[in-house]
This record gives C-alpha cells, sequence and structure tokens, in this order.
C-alpha cells in the first residue's frame, strides 16, 4: 500500500524521465569523455557497455524493486523487505550507509556543478573569444583559486537543485525532468552536428568505436567497470526511492532498460561532442578531470561561433548535473521527513546546510587546502580526493554489494518474482543469476583493485 501523503510518478513516462534525469549527471558528460580519453577509447567504451548490461542492469532492477515494493524511504525499505523475508531489520544499516554516501557525494557534486554555471556565464560572455592557451589556463587558475567565488556558486546550485526537490515528486521532481531532460538532449545533439560539420568527426567516432582488443587492460576493465557503477548512480539508495514512486502498473524491466539506454547514449553522444573538437584542435584526448574547463575552452576559443557552442555545451554540463543532484537530494529529504516528521521545506534547509557545509573541505582543497595531507601507505589526497575516492572507491562498491547479497539471497524469491513481475520466467532466472554471482564478483573485482 502506498503511504498516505506519499508522492507518486504520474506514469512511465515521468518514471522514465526521472530515473534517466538521476543516472545521466557529470558522470555522463563530464567524466566520460576524460575516462574513455585515458583508457584506450573504443576499448574502454566496449567493456563499458558490457558491464552495464551484466552489472548495471540487475542492480538497477533489484533497488528499484526494493523501494518499489516497500514504499518507503531507503531505510524503512530494507527493513521492510529485510522483515518480510523473516531477517534482521539490522540490514538497515546499509540503508544509512547509503544515505552518508549521498550526502558526500551531493556536497562535491554541487561544488564541481557551479564550475558549469560560472563558465556558462564566462563563455557566453565572450571571455573565451581568441583566447590562446595561457590565458585559457589563467582564467581557470584565477577561478579556481578563489574560495569566495567557488562557496557563491556551490550555494546557487545548492537552492536550485534544493528548489526543485522542495515541490514535491510530480510538482517538482517530475516537472524538472520534464522540462530539462528534453532540453539536455536538444543541446547535445546540437553539439554533435556541430563536431560533425566544423571539426574531425570521423577521428573522433573512430577513437570511440574501434574496438582494439590489444587496448583491454586489467586497469581499462577496472575502470570501465567502476564508471559504469557510478553513472547509474547505484548502491546508495538514491534510485530505490524513485521505485519507491512508481505506480504498480508500471513494468521495471521496460522502464529501466529506457532509462539505462539513454543513460549511455548521452555518455556516447558527450564523446561524439567533443571528441572531434579534441582532434580537431590538437587537445590531449587524457586532460583529466579538468578537460571540459581547460581543453575544451582552448577549442571553443579557436572554432567558428565558439562562443555560441561553448556556451551550450556547459549549459548542457549544468542541465545534467541538476537532474543527477536533485536525485540525490531526495532520498535524503525522504529520509528525513519520514523519520523525523519534517515537512519538506524544513528537511530540504537541513540538507542542504549539511551538504553545503560539507562542501567547503571541496573547495578549500583547490586554495587554501591544496597541499596535499600525506596517509601512510595511500599517498598524498586532498580533501576533495579524499572524499571523491571515498564515495567512488568504497561507499558505492560496497552499498552495490550489498544490494546484490540483499535482493539475489537474502530477500525471499516469491517476493522479489512477484514484485519484478517480468513477463518471461527466463528473464526473472538471468536477473537472478546475475544479482547473486556475476554482479558481486564484479563489485568485488572493482572494490579490491580500488584498494590495492
Amino acid at each position: 500500500m502506498l503511504q498516505k501523503n506519499r508522492g507518486q510518478w504520474s506514469g512511465q513516462l515521468g518514471f522514465v524521465l526521472a530515473a534517466s534525469g538521476a543516472a545521466i549527471g557529470l558522470g555522463n558528460i563530464w567524466k566520460f569523455p576524460y575516462m574513455a580519453g585515458a583508457n584506450g577509447g573504443g576499448a574502454f567504451v566496449l567493456v563499458y557497455l558490457i558491464c552495464v548490461l551484466l552489472i548495471g542492469l540487475p542492480l538497477l532492477a533489484g533497488e528499484i524493486m526494493v523501494g518499489k515494493r516497500a514504499r518507503k524511504n531507503p531505510v524503512d525499505a530494507i527493513i521492510h523487505c529485510a522483515q518480510e523475508s523473516g531477517k534482521n531489520k539490522s540490514w538497515a544499516a546499509f540503508g544509512w550507509w547509503g544515505i552518508a554516501g549521498l550526502f558526500l557525494t551531493l556536497s562535491f557534486y554541487s561544488v564541481v556543478a557551479g564550475w558549469s554555471i560560472y563558465y556558462f556565464f564566462f563563455t557566453i560572455s565572450g571571455h573565451f573569444n581568441h583566447a590562446d592557451a595561457t590565458q585559457v589556463i589563467e582564467s581557470w587558475n584565477s577561478f579556481i583559486g578563489a574560495p569566495g567565488k567557488l562557496i557563491l556558486f556551490n550555494a546557487i546550485f545548492m537552492f536550485m537543485t534544493l528548489w526543485v526537490v522542495a515541490k514535491g515528486v510530480q510538482k517538482g521532481l517530475e516537472r524538472g525532468s520534464r522540462i530539462m531532460m528534453p532540453l539536455l538532449f536538444l543541446t547535445l545533439i546540437a553539439l554533435v552536428f556541430y563536431s560533425a560539420i566544423a571539426a574531425d568527426f570521423s577521428k573522433g567516432f573512430h577513437f570511440l568505436f574501434d574496438f582494439d582488443f590489444h587496448k583491454i587492460t586489467g586497469s581499462v576493465v577496472i575502470n570501465a567497470m567502476g564508471h559504469a557503477f557510478f553513472t547509474l548512480a547505484l548502491g546508495v539508495g538514491a534510485m530505490s526511492i524513485y521505485g519507491s514512486y512508481m505506480p504498480q502498473k508500471i513494468s521495471i524491466a521496460k522502464a529501466i532498460s529506457i532509462a539505462v539506454f539513454l543513460d549511455v547514449l548521452v555518455a556516447l553522444l558527450a564523446g561524439l561532442a567533443i571528441f572531434p573538437l579534441i582532434f580537431t584542435y590538437n587537445l590531449h584526448t587524457n586532460g583529466g578531470p579538468g578537460m571540459m574547463f581547460i581543453s575544451l575552452p582552448m577549442a571553443f576559443a579557436q572554432m567558428p561561433f565558439g562562443q555560441l557552442f561553448g556556451s551550450l555545451f556547459f549549459l548542457l554540463l549544468f542541465f545534467a548535473a541538476w537532474t543527477s543532484s536533485i536525485n540525490m537530494a531526495e532520498p535524503i529529504i525522504s529520509t528525513l521527513i519520514e523519520k523525523t516528521k519534517l515537512t519538506r521545506s524544513r528537511a530540504c534547509w537541513i540538507t542542504g546546510v549539511v551538504t553545503w557545509s560539507l562542501g567547503l573541505f571541496s573547495v578549500f582543497s583547490f586554495n587554501i587546502w591544496s597541499q596535499p595531507i600525506h596517509i601512510p601507505g595511500l599517498g598524498g589526497f586532498t580533501p576533495f580526493g579524499l572524499i571523491t575516492d571515498t564515495v567512488t572507491n568504497v561507499i558505492l562498491p560496497i552499498g552495490g554489494l550489498f544490494y546484490a547479497i540483499f535482493t539475489g539471497w537474502v530477500m525471499k524469491k516469491k517476493y522479489t518474482r512477484e514484485t519484478l513481475n517480468f513477463k518471461s520466467t527466463k528473464l526473472y532466472i538471468i536477473w537472478r543469476f546475475l544479482t547473486r554471482y556475476v554482479a558481486p564478483i564484479g563489485v568485488l573485482v572493482v572494490f579490491i583493485a580500488a584498494l590495492l
């Protein structure tokens, strides 16, 4: 039974757009291109697609299933499903693990997203017109070295995220996704068309889709697997809360297939928009996290209509970050509301203040705390690096491993089968095998490799 006054998606389209918006974020547009660039292009893409299919899809189905069955926040959903299967409610510890992970993720995510807002205004104002490499780098260093600016744009982005979430499920999350997702796709398609006309599109295409098996190394497999996990927002209950708002009539299999397809499509389109520009202007494909904010402005500075298309790119980056941050905030807020009986607006304010405050650690990592902290056996870290590595390499893999074990081994077969409601018995058997064996092994590989 759906709880009284609990929100619900209007239908399958609303859920698909919201779930797609949750998955499509900085991981697709900011992280995917530089990960592909640093890991062999097509070799990385091939392994990434395999990992999405064999690990991402079954784990996503399982996490959404938990929320849909319980109709509660991520913590109470785990308690409900565990007790229903005759297990102890102590499994809820992993629900709280996910909430902690969401606080940390949103804290650094909003900082990076704030960069996209600043760079949108920076680019549309014509700042990069005809700028040379030295001027672009100086602009980046000046911005990143000014904590006041970073704090301000972090606060602006955080406010915009919580403004949407405060409006609730249909009026906030769903309406926001219905507006932003089409805009995101239109902007991205425009950038791809521009790259096809004005840049070396053929070279960018072959870089992404020529699968050279000799380039598939252990590190490529591990990085691709970890990125597949990161980009689908798995392991922290973010998708569980979206499942809790899902009407009973919606097919989990059909909905997540569309959402994952759109998620992968955006990543590939981002690569097709970016790499032709990189090759045309002789920039580095392995530029790392700064590729978006250093290498691309160099390209935009030289290309025809660079001011226009550079502005569109950073607007696209902002839309992607906005839809994902909404997804990260909602499970936290839903848990606060249902655990403390706070109003949605007060829960939003608390979430905003806490995550913004945590974000200061990331902000200061690029200026007053930029000197790495050395941890014996682990090397040097800035607070930003420590938080991002902890989330990516520890919290997400452990959370994903939990959902694989919980849905594959702890929940009774009759409940998982009833809630997933696959039309084909063979499809359920495949899901169960992948969830019980393939996904846990894959997650363990990523986790152990990250610690070695």
